[in-house]
């Protein structure tokens, strides 16, 4: 059975073989991003691949659904995944060397999804930052809690000279009834980038729903996989039948402005 036949009949626990990852029956379908600019490749520092295997199936998979260039951001959050840049660069060479020894070529090089906490404000005080492209820094913070202070927090990075991009803002509950808060980001000089599994319904209803509405008023800026494991590649693989693909590609993302 090919790959489109199969894709009916997965779910978000459906594990994936590397072959399928390959299939050229995807090929090039985001090829209009060009760039994906959020992802957990890194083998064993956070909670995406954990193997160089994983690495590799994933980035294979990747390749297929037409991506040329890769920023994989891996976890920085003090109290569970102590990510440094030491550490961050250590994991690139390894898979680096990985791809060149599987006759793998992408560009790929690495920046970090940084968690909004007391340790993520020193860091911003006391060292250069892993940015996405110039000073854009990827920032996230808790699925449970609102930020204190988030507008001066915002302020503190952009005063350094960071450009902050708001990674995945449609999975913030507590904003789904706040919806000017989006646009208060953007007034603020935030960037918003779209997870793009947010759209099917991977992550819930009502994430779904503002991410459908965001999209819609032109609040996003880039879309991301922040691509974990082989279930999130199997349903990015298959949402390429549904009306949900039509509209990522008939909307302006700056993917395809960053340059490695």
């Amino acid at each position: 059975m090919s790959l489109f036949g199969k894709l009916f009949g997965f779910n978000k626990n459906t594990t994936l073989a590397p072959s399928d990852a390959l299939s050229t029956e995807v090929n090039n379908a985001f090829s209009f991003l060009g760039t994906d600019m959020h992802s957990h490749l890194l083998p064993g520092i956070d909670d995406g691949a954990q193997t160089i295997e994983d690495s590799l199936t994933l980035i294979r998979g990747l390749i297929a659904l037409g991506y040329t260039q890769l920023i994989t951001t891996p976890h920085i959050k003090s109290d569970i995944f102590p990510n440094t840049t030491a550490i961050i660069q250590q994991a690139l060479d390894t898979l680096k060397a990985a791809l060149i020894e599987n006759e793998i070529h992408i560009p790929i090089r690495a920046a970090a999804e940084y968690y909004i906490d007391d340790i993520f404000m020193d860091l911003l005080e006391k060292e250069p930052l892993l940015t996405l492209s110039g000073k854009e820094l990827l920032v996230e913070f808790s699925f449970m809690f609102e930020p204190v202070r988030l507008p001066e927090i915002i302020f503190r990075i952009e005063t350094k000279g960071y450009k902050p991009v708001l990674a995945h803002p449609e999975r913030y509950p507590f904003y789904h009834q706040k919806y000017h808060v989006f646009a208060d980001f953007k007034n603020r000089g935030c960037l918003l980038q779209l997870n793009t599994l947010s759209l099917t319904g991977y992550y819930g209803k009502p994430v779904k729903d503002i991410a459908e509405r965001l999209l819609q008023d032109g609040l996003y800026d880039y879309c991301g996989t922040d691509i974990h494991h082989d279930r999130h590649l199997i349903n990015l693989q298959k949402m390429l039948s549904t009306k949900v693909y039509t509209q990522l590609m008939n909307y302006p993302f700056q993917n395809k402005n960053l340059v490695l």
